[in-house]
């Protein structure tokens, strides 16, 4: 895994190591080509919430601050992604309903794609109105994974193997 945090330690941007570089890209394209990131660890408080969480603290990513840069509906939908509670999930199209635009189901898949948070703003409990577990910037196994770790049941798919 990989996190970005700005000077004041909020996250900024989070996801697994082996699609950095286009999360690095996305940066770019959200904040300016002038966006410098320089090497370094995450802030404590962000490694502690993250270790907590896999550890079976499912709450502690909540503890997270966040900031993201992106259009008004992108940030609409990305905060109503950090109301979905850990151990549930949620249609794409209860998502547009719940952000008050049934009508948005593609769009709010766009800006569910395009959330540079991985994991703390939650989009891996977003799955299919059947069950089905529908893309995953981080590919499904890791998808499953995560909703298995947060006891989600009645998943359509297979049992989860590995995070990584």
């Amino acid at each position: 895994m990989y996190a970005v945090t700005d000077d004041a330690a909020r996250l900024r941007a989070f996801a697994w190591a082996d699609s950095e570089a286009r999360g690095i890209e996305q940066l770019r394209q959200q904040y300016g080509a002038g966006v410098v990131i320089a090497d370094g660890s995450a802030p404590a408080a962000v490694r502690r919430e993250i270790d907590a969480y896999f550890a079976g603290d499912l709450c502690a990513i909540d503890r997270i601050d966040c900031a993201t840069h992106g259009t008004p509906f992108q940030q609409q939908v990305w905060n109503a992604l950090r109301t979905i509670p850990a151990g549930t999930t949620l249609s794409y199209g209860a998502l547009a309903v719940r952000i008050g635009n049934a009508s948005a189901v593609r769009a709010v898949g766009l800006a569910n794609g395009a959330n540079p948070i991985a994991l703390i703003v939650p989009c891996h409990r977003v799955i299919g109105t059947d069950g089905s577990l529908t893309g995953y910037g981080g590919g499904l196994d890791r998808k499953r994974w995560l909703l298995a770790h947060e006891h989600v049941k009645g998943l359509m798919g297979n049992a989860p193997t590995s995070l990584f």
